[in-house]
């Protein structure tokens, strides 16, 4: 059992909140919570498949510094994210009495936690919230830096509030517990950050990624601290994604489309999305001369090796056409006056905010990928 402790800080001022990353946290939560509120009673939500494996070990941690816990258990899966499991989410606290003071507790991966830090946000106006995120997807990325909310049936993440967590806890040894193809779409977001800015951590990757997928708890942690310390720096220069922040959505563009056509369905989970947006991003950026015309095929081959999907191809079932995805990114948050904006990139590492895209160059790329299924 590794011994690694490693703390990264998100700077938002009075509202600043560390991520604690390393191994046996959930026996620790008890007391890392109890630093931040004198109540001793906690509101737990979590998901079917976490609470069978790790709710009692949670349970344990906190209940040893005192906690009187309650848990609410919810059906796994984005589709979870919707006004109907919001409003359960939120009645439940109701019921159990949760004031502004107390704190709530996010277990599991990224659904469980947008889903419950939306209810913390919109229940009196706001309350305070823990994560504990249970998948790499979630400790790289979701439970960090405040976006919560529900998907439409038109998009995803389109129903939500900016509500940052009083603290994260990203137990290594939780990651030990998922299936391969969820740690790989969790990869999906750790790649993201060394593509979007930071060519030496992409590098790094390129050789330590198949030891993190084999159990490289070091490794594993090294990959979380320097994720969330990039996606800390963004977030503490624009909290509310109006600027450098969107550089976050480097190969969501196409993902979240990609999500919305296959019905936020186990056909293809999200990091899975992003790594084959990620693809794209690159292929539109060399189309367009903005990059090297071998960087498609090196972010392309560095995510096959890994064994995540890399094209339209490896998504079963049918999908829209190209004018049926480029609609359904019209839904995407980020667009402004009708115009999508892509993250786009002149290098590895080099990731930019581009509006105005010449469309017809994405609908060609999309038609060739869409062929070639």
């Amino acid at each position: 059992m590794s011994a690694v402790r490693e703390t990264v800080e998100v700077g938002l001022g009075a509202r600043s909140y560390e991520i604690v990353i390393g191994s046996g946290l959930l026996a620790e939560a008890g007391s890392r919570i109890a630093a931040l509120s004198d109540r001793r009673r906690l509101a737990v939500v979590t998901e079917e498949r976490v609470a069978a494996l790790h709710l009692a070990a949670l349970r344990a941690g906190l209940e040893t510094a005192g906690f009187e816990v309650e848990a609410l258990i919810l059906p796994p899966g984005e589709a979870t994210k919707n006004w109907q499991t919001l409003g359960e989410v939120v009645e439940w606290l109701i019921a159990r009495k949760v004031e502004r003071d107390d704190l709530v507790v996010a277990f599991g991966g990224g659904v469980i936690g947008d889903l419950v830090g939306f209810a913390a946000a919109i229940l009196r106006r706001g309350v305070g919230f823990v994560q504990v995120p249970t998948t790499l997807l979630a400790q790289v990325d979701s439970a960090v830096g405040g976006k919560t909310g529900i998907n439409s049936p038109q998009g995803k993440n389109l129903i939500g509030a900016f509500h940052q967590p009083r603290l994260v806890l990203a137990d290594m040894d939780l990651l030990d517990a998922l299936e391969a193809r969820d740690f790989l779409a969790g990869y999906g977001e750790v790649l993201k950050y060394g593509l979007l800015g930071d060519a030496a951590f992409f590098h790094w990757l390129e050789g330590a990624a198949p030891a993190m997928a084999a159990g490289d708890v070091a490794a594993r942690a090294r990959a979380v601290r320097r994720s969330c310390e990039m996606k800390a720096e963004i977030v503490a220069r624009d909290e509310t994604e109006r600027g450098d922040r969107a550089l976050l959505n480097l190969g969501h563009t196409f993902g979240h489309a990609l999500e919305a056509a296959t019905g936020y369905s186990d056909r293809l989970l999200h990091g899975e999305g992003v790594a084959i947006g990620c693809v794209l991003a690159f292929q539109l950026s060399a189309r367009l001369g903005l990059c090297g015309q071998e960087l498609p095929g090196r972010v392309a081959a560095h995510c096959r090796e890994m064994g995540l999907r890399t094209t339209l191809a490896d998504i079963p079932g049918d999908l829209p056409d190209a004018d049926g995805l480029i609609a359904l990114m019209g839904q995407d948050k980020k667009v402004t006056d009708g115009r999508i904006a892509f993250i786009l990139a002149r290098g590895i590492g080099e990731a930019f905010v581009a509006r105005g895209v010449d469309m017809d160059a994405v609908r060609a790329l999309l038609s060739e990928e869409l062929a070639a299924r």
